[in-house]
């Protein structure tokens, strides 16, 4: 933005390197260009600054279809001013003396709407033979060509403005137009998701029917390794039962051979006694054969001696010694009968 400095009688301009000034005085241009710095009289001076840099124009604005549908389509239009001097004449740039109120120049609004409205009227014209579907499909790259026609336009070239490009950004329907369109296109999504699950699941649940599988392999595995174990345990004890067994049995009938061995020696053992027994009671009774009645009576007394009570004092009566003497007599005379006639002998 350029700076105008106030002095008695005469004003000083100091441009800018984006603008282009215009000095007129009395009708006659006497200064102009960029970054332009002059001596004007305010009295006899008339400033205009035309913008010498590219400038960007959105366009938003609708358009209805062949079939009745209304369209919004928004735009970009690059321009610039390719002859400032005329433009400055048709347009209001001016900056000296201003124009009071505190009022900008309206040469940008002027431009704005020149501008919009030429395209605007150029895609309308487009859009109004086109069909929705072809205005949603095709109708950006239709717009943008038929948007590059701004340059010819004879207005524009009158008025020095140069179009640099045209950028067609969207052409959309209305909300529930819009949301309709969508709709056929989100169903299908929708769909493809869904089946996209279900596929998912599917294999989720095949992968859980496989896992469920192995475990039931591995559960049928370890029991029939579990039955294994357990015969194998009972062979080992059934094994083991039958070696006790046999080892009882050889036991057992060690134990008997011992017994029977034992039996045999004690019945040979209880056989040489008895037939000692016997032998001695016979030569006993050889004997005893050939003694009196007397010793046997004796050799009673002695046996049975040990069996009897204890005697603690005898009374000896005149008949007991009367006996005894009685029977030594008549033994003594027996003798003496005996040994008679033997001494003769």
């Amino acid at each position: 933005m350029a700076t105008i400095k106030r002095y008695p009688w005469i004003r000083q301009f100091l441009g800018s390197a984006s603008d282009y000034v215009v000095h007129l005085s009395n009708g006659r241009v006497r200064h102009e260009g960029v970054g332009q710095a002059f001596w004007f009289r305010p009295d006899t001076s008339v400033l205009s600054e035309v913008p010498a840099t590219d400038q960007e124009l959105p366009v938003l604005f609708h358009a209805v279809t062949r079939d009745q549908q209304d369209v919004s389509v928004q735009s970009n239009v690059t321009y610039r001013f390719g002859d400032p001097v005329l433009a400055s004449q048709r347009l209001d740039f001016g900056i000296f003396p201003a124009t009071g109120m505190g009022q900008e120049a309206s040469g940008r609004q002027q431009v704005g709407a020149i501008v919009g409205q030429l395209a605007q009227s150029l895609t309308v014209d487009l859009i109004a033979t086109l069909d929705l579907a072809e205005a949603l499909e095709s109708g950006i790259g239709r717009v943008r060509t038929a948007l590059g026609a701004l340059g010819d336009d004879a207005r524009l070239v009158a008025t020095g403005i140069e179009v640099l490009g045209v950028r067609v950004l969207a052409i959309r329907p209305e909300g529930d137009v819009e949301k309709a369109l969508r709709t056929p296109v989100r169903e299908r999504l929708q769909s493809e998701a869904d089946r996209a699950t279900y596929e998912r699941r599917a294999v989720a649940v095949e992968r859980e029917r496989k896992i469920a599988e192995n475990e039931l392999a591995s559960q049928i595995e370890l029991a029939a390794r579990r039955e294994q174990l357990v015969a194998q345990e009972g062979a080992n004890k059934r094994r083991e039962a039958e070696e006790a067994a046999a080892a009882a049995l050889v036991s057992a009938r060690s134990d008997a051979e011992r017994r029977e061995i034992a039996a045999a020696a004690q019945a040979a053992s209880l056989r040489q006694l008895g037939e000692a027994e016997a032998a001695k009671e016979a030569a006993l009774m050889e004997v005893y054969a050939n003694v009196g009645r007397d010793v046997l009576t004796a050799l009673a007394l002695r046996d049975a001696a040990p069996h009897l009570p204890s005697v603690g004092s005898l009374t000896v009566t005149p008949d007991l010694v009367s006996g005894l003497l009685s029977a030594l007599t008549s033994r003594a005379s027996e003798s003496t009968s005996d040994g008679a006639p033997a001494a003769g002998h």
